[in-house]
């Protein structure tokens, strides 16, 4: 990896104790190099506006409008970014919305920062799991451009 001040790498982040893993590996090996610590979430689906009738006066104010996954995401990315900067990486924290896939959404935001390194843990399945359900890693690493490094799960 490039060592200008423009390089950046991204770190997939979603709490999980894989995620937690690779964070700390890529403390090890590119303690002070910038990171973004992306979580990725999915915007809550909201129906139709229910149809309100307000007999008891004025209309009421209207309630806090932040998607509560939004939310979640912020507090697991926080997390994330800590836990980067605790491992000596120059951290800055990204909630980014899903975009079809979570893979993709990496794909995309790494593409946009012009990221040098995407950083991600694995869930490690192996046998028919794995090829009936491939991973978010997995699909990084066959259809991004940039170099990836995949953390495996350590061990329980």
């Amino acid at each position: 990896m490039a060592s200008s001040a423009s390089s950046v790498m991204v770190i997939a982040y979603d709490g999980s104790r894989n995620a937690r893993r690779a964070v700390q590996y890529a403390g090890h090996f590119f303690a002070g190099r910038r990171a973004v610590v992306l979580t990725v979430w999915t915007p809550l689906e909201r129906g139709p506006e229910p149809v309100q009738v307000d007999l008891d006066g004025p209309p009421d104010p209207p309630e806090p409008d932040e998607d509560i996954k939004l939310a979640s995401a912020r507090r697991v990315n926080n997390e994330g970014v800590e836990l980067a900067r605790t491992a000596g990486l120059a951290a800055e924290p990204l909630c980014m919305p899903e975009s079809g896939t979570v893979w993709n959404t990496i794909i995309e935001t790494a593409d946009e920062l012009d990221a040098d390194l995407i950083v991600t843990g694995t869930r490690g399945t192996t046998g028919l799991r794995s090829l009936l359900q491939s991973s978010v890693a997995d699909n990084v690493l066959r259809r991004g451009r940039r170099p990836v490094l995949i953390v495996p799960p350590g061990p329980r």
